[in-house]
């Protein structure tokens, strides 16, 4: 009976908001909160509702009067409707995307959204970014959201002046449970020996059951030990973003089948999981291969191209030493790259 209300008081708002709008042009405009310099939206809404057909000569009947509670959540949506669109948000997407918002109370996401923006410093262009990202932030009460700020900066060890940084990386941080998702994480993160999880804020939002240990176990798959395929994440923690069956599984078996490497020069190297295997991989091995020379993975991957180019050319005018020889992969010719 409620929802039903809600959604009959929808409608009866909707009519009233368009009829506003076709007697007077100038759109309403909700005075901003305190703390905001959110520009309104100078665009027009197209809610995209039908309208009746000019030839149908049925009578409508008389519109039913609307109780003291369907008035009251019509007064509700008008209200959020207004608002969201004066800090530049469509609240019609919005609810697509993210139904909850229709029953949120508005005071407590004014609340919300006075407080992010304060404590980070968002500009209006960030805030509307991040709700397109992560739309339960206008869900979420400050009881919410503050002890998320408190972990990152006592126990992620993240400065203050970073928290802008992290939040627009990854929007999905605001909405995460502290104890049941960030807290859990960062402890996964610091026992496997990385150490500096403020560098990867970005992980805190992920499981660690769903998605770091099946990316460990693949590597185990492909013939690492348990404690090598740990040392390659912990070495290069961007691995845990990486596909499985995008990603490592395509490029691994270009790496043994086309490349013919060893599976210690993947080890050392983690980072190759991290190029185009298109754009990148392919097109350099292929010129190796044409000119009879064989670059060590970082000179061949992580040079810019007209390096890449020079490199090759003085390869084959001159003789490259076998791979065997201590010249063929120097420390010198991997921190000049």
């Amino acid at each position: 009976m409620q929802e039903t209300q809600i959604f009959s008081s929808i409608s009866i708002s909707i009519s009233n908001t368009r009829a506003t709008t076709s007697s007077n042009p100038s759109r309403p405009h909700l005075p901003l909160p305190p703390n905001h310099d959110f520009p309104s939206l100078s665009h027009p809404r197209n809610p995209r509702f039908p309208s009746l057909s000019t030839k149908t000569n049925t009578t409508l009947p008389p519109p039913s009067k609307p109780t003291s509670s369907s008035s009251s959540s019509s007064s509700d949506f008008e209200q959020k409707m207004l608002y969201l669109d004066s800090i530049g948000i469509d609240f019609l997407s919005l609810i697509d995307d993210h139904p909850p918002i229709l029953t949120f109370p508005l005071s407590d996401m004014k609340s919300t959204v006075d407080f992010v923006v304060s404590t980070v410093g968002f500009t209006a262009l960030e805030f509307r970014r991040v709700v397109g990202m992560c739309p339960e932030v206008l869900s979420s009460r400050v009881s919410d959201v503050v002890p998320v700020f408190t972990f990152l900066t006592r126990e992620a060890r993240v400065n203050g002046s970073d928290l802008k940084r992290v939040i627009n990386r990854r929007p999905r941080l605001l909405a995460c449970s502290v104890k049941n998702r960030l807290r859990p994480t960062l402890y996964f993160l610091q026992s496997i020996g990385i150490a500096e999880v403020n560098k990867h804020t970005d992980l805190l939002s992920c499981s660690a059951e769903e998605k770091f240990l099946p990316r460990i176990e693949y590597l185990e798959k492909i013939g690492l030990s348990h404690r090598d395929a740990v040392s390659m994440v912990r070495r290069f923690p961007q691995l845990f973003c990486y596909s499985i069956k995008e990603n490592f599984e395509p490029k691994f078996d270009y790496f043994v089948v086309e490349m013919g490497r060893e599976l210690r020069e993947l080890k050392e190297f983690p980072q190759y999981f991290s190029f185009s295997l298109d754009k990148r991989i392919k097109p350099r091995h292929q010129s190796c291969v044409e000119k009879g020379v064989c670059f060590p993975l970082p000179i061949l991957l992580k040079t810019s191209n007209a390096k890449f180019i020079d490199r090759l050319e003085v390869c084959c005018s001159t003789s490259l030493p076998f791979k065997s020889s201590p010249l063929w992969c120097t420390d010198g010719d991997i921190h000049s790259i």
